[in-house]
């Protein structure tokens, strides 16, 4: 009897369908699993498009921000020595006004000049006969010099800081303290009154200047200091004895007396009174005199002390 032979002798798959393999399961075609793939990546793009826009856009930044700061150099940490050298640079190519520049620009719109006209030896035609300093206290035209500069004048006339002229009446003595107080009968419209400062609080070796007209000339300043307080002062004609003043060494000559005597501050401390003069020159020597501006304002009536 002719046996059924238990293998076929063909090695052809008895199945044409190649997804089948020996233990009986299925396996998917590949491009069947790629068109899935990119089904499920599409679907999960268009859900999360914003979400993955967003993330983008901050990983952009990110690596831009990372290649910024790759490329930038790190910030440069300044010591006192650099802050000092750059302030020395600045003040070396810009020179800053100096103290006394300061104050005479604080006080000049406030000094006059003052003169005194008249017909000396019974002269037809009026001629000046002296010249001093004045320093305007009140902006209606009030002005204090000394009494020797306008005394016995026929007529007082005063130039003010634009050189406007006004003729001036004098409208208060006190001989005492050499003072005279004047009234302008025309005034500039912008004319501003100095600032008065009391006499408490110097000290020799303070700073100060006088600004005046010496010899005509100005108006002029001269810088110098202090060098003592309560001073008396004798004429060397024996005629004036002036007590309680100022002495200072900033150059005043004739010409300068009834000017100011100005601090740092640009604030009116005294008037320019006198210079003591041991020879006939009447030259400065280094020590002058000022009146008080406490003894000043208050002949003025405008004392605030």
């Amino acid at each position: 009897m002719k046996k059924t032979p238990l293998y076929s002798k063909s090695t052809r798959t008895p199945f044409s369908d190649a997804s089948v393999v020996d233990d009986g399961s299925a396996k998917p075609e590949p491009s069947s699993a790629k068109t899935l793939n990119r089904g499920r990546i599409d679907t999960f793009a268009r859900r999360y498009d914003r979400i993955l826009l967003v993330l983008c856009s901050v990983l952009f930044s990110t690596l831009l921000y990372a290649g910024y700061m790759a490329t930038t150099p790190p910030n440069r940490q300044f010591t006192q020595r650099d802050i000092d050298a750059a302030v020395l640079h600045t003040l070396e190519k810009n020179v800053l006004p100096s103290p006394e520049a300061k104050a005479f620009s604080m006080v000049r719109r406030s000094v006059v000049r003052v003169s005194q006209f008249g017909h000396p030896h019974g002269d037809t035609v009026e001629l000046p006969e002296g010249i001093g300093t004045g320093v305007v206290v009140v902006d209606s035209g009030v002005i204090l010099t000394n009494l020797h500069v306008v005394e016995g004048a026929e007529r007082v006339q005063v130039q003010f800081f634009d050189g406007q002229q006004s003729d001036a009446v004098v409208i208060g003595r006190q001989p005492e303290n050499d003072l005279a107080i004047l009234q302008a009968k025309t005034v500039p419209d912008d004319l501003i009154p100095a600032t008065l400062r009391s006499t408490q609080g110097l000290a020799p070796g303070d700073k100060v200047i006088a600004v005046g007209f010496p010899f005509n000339i100005g108006p002029s300043v001269s810088s110098g200091v202090i060098s003592g307080l309560k001073r008396d002062y004798h004429s060397p004609e024996g005629e004036r004895l002036l007590t309680n003043l100022i002495q200072f060494d900033a150059a005043a000559n004739p010409g300068n007396s009834g000017g100011p005597l100005v601090t740092m501050n640009g604030e009116v401390v005294g008037i320019v009174t006198a210079i003591l003069n041991p020879n006939e020159q009447s030259t400065f020597i280094g020590i002058g005199f000022a009146i008080p501006i406490e003894s000043a304002a208050a002949a003025a009536g405008e004392s605030p002390f």
